[in-house]
């Protein structure tokens, strides 16, 4: 389970976060407050750069809330079958809105309110807070697929919606009281092995269940006698794991190769180790534009749906029960032309009665 270990294990690295006196020691402080600094030492060493990354980060921001607020409503108003998936899948849209809204937060505090640490207290619990349940919640989402489409007898029992919405309050609650509690532990130690021990237990395990999870489905397919439903629903489990995946590499390995890196060598150059820092930082914030991408594959009428909902321009119909009950009959002389006409509650029903329940 992922924990706040990446805000301890960076403390011994962060550039600049601590400073040797005189007689060699170290000064003790929070390390929330050296977290809260990091902007301001990013713009004294390189204004230019730290630009870039906040208009990036301003793009995460604007992409990350239209894309998983969509998804937000499709997920809880549009999808009637709440099954183990969707509750996860939920939750990572939570997760992945918390991170984008605490980019204006970040963005106030350096221009209006430089050194308020109170400002800053909701940018940068929400970062951890949001890496640390999204490895969670992708591993999670994984998992239930892999056990849906493999093992669909075996795994009944604990795919039950009252174990998910357990799992979900597990990983909330401890998730945010480690962070909280890591965020005041004072720095200036250098704890070696807990780094690569918590690195290994929060990044390179679930990386590894992933990983296996990938490769027992894809030896799934090369079974002879699938019937054509049966495949397409390993292969969109394929595409999920393998979404997972890429984003896994993209967004969370830099950050821990960095943490790694810090901890092996707590003598490396500071200002190399800053800009790694903040280059980490945004690949792993950019995991709330590449979550949306995971949705495609979680419910078979996903994307169905959306482009349902965009075709509509706002337009307030809503298909009453005795639409679908006309639509249904009237299918037996038309087809798909009827079922298209009824509007974004068929594809609702897709997500309902699809092949992922």
């Amino acid at each position: 389970m992922p924990s706040a270990s990446p805000v301890g294990s960076w403390a011994p690295a962060a550039p600049n976060a601590t400073v040797a006196e005189a007689n060699g020691s170290v000064p003790e402080k929070p390390l929330f407050h050296v977290f809260a600094r990091l902007d301001e030492e990013l713009h004294a060493a390189f204004p230019g750069l730290w630009l870039a990354l906040m208009a990036v980060h301003g793009l995460i921001f604007l992409a990350g809330l239209v894309l998983n607020g969509l998804a937000l409503y499709v997920f809880c108003c549009r999808t009637q079958a709440k099954t183990p998936s969707v509750i996860y899948t939920i939750n990572l849209v939570v997760t992945d809105l918390l991170v984008g809204l605490s980019l204006p937060t970040r963005f106030a505090v350096f221009y209006g309110t430089r050194g308020c640490l109170r400002c800053a207290f909701p940018h940068v619990v929400g970062y951890f807070l949001n890496m640390h349940c999204s490895i969670l919640f992708l591993t999670c989402i994984c998992v239930d697929r892999y056990l849906a489409i493999v093992q669909p007898d075996g795994s009944r029992r604990c795919r039950q919606l009252a174990c998910a919405r357990a799992v979900c309050a597990c990983v909330w609650l401890a998730a945010g009281a480690v962070t909280l509690s890591v965020l005041g532990v004072t720095a200036g130690g250098r704890p070696c092995c807990r780094v690569l021990a918590l690195t290994v237990l929060e990044f390179l395990l679930p990386l590894l269940v992933i990983s296996v999870f990938t490769g027992r489905i894809v030896c799934a397919l090369s079974r002879p006698g699938l019937l054509r439903q049966g495949r397409q629903r390993r292969v969109r489990a394929m595409q999920l794991l393998l979404t997972v995946l890429v984003i896994f590499l993209v967004c969370f390995t830099p950050f821990h190769a960095r943490q790694v890196a810090v901890a092996l060598w707590p003598d490396g150059p500071p200002r190399a180790s800053l800009v790694a820092y903040h280059v980490a930082v945004t690949l792993s914030s950019l995991n709330s534009c590449l979550d949306p991408i995971v949705y495609c594959f979680v419910t078979s009428g996903f994307q169905a749906t959306v482009r349902g909902l965009c075709r509509r321009h706002g337009a307030g119909y809503e298909p009453n029960s005795g639409n679908m009950v006309s639509a249904h009959k009237s299918s037996r002389g038309s087809g798909h032309h009827h079922i298209l006409s009824a509007g974004p509650s068929i594809f609702t029903q897709d997500l309902t009665n699809g092949p992922d329940a």
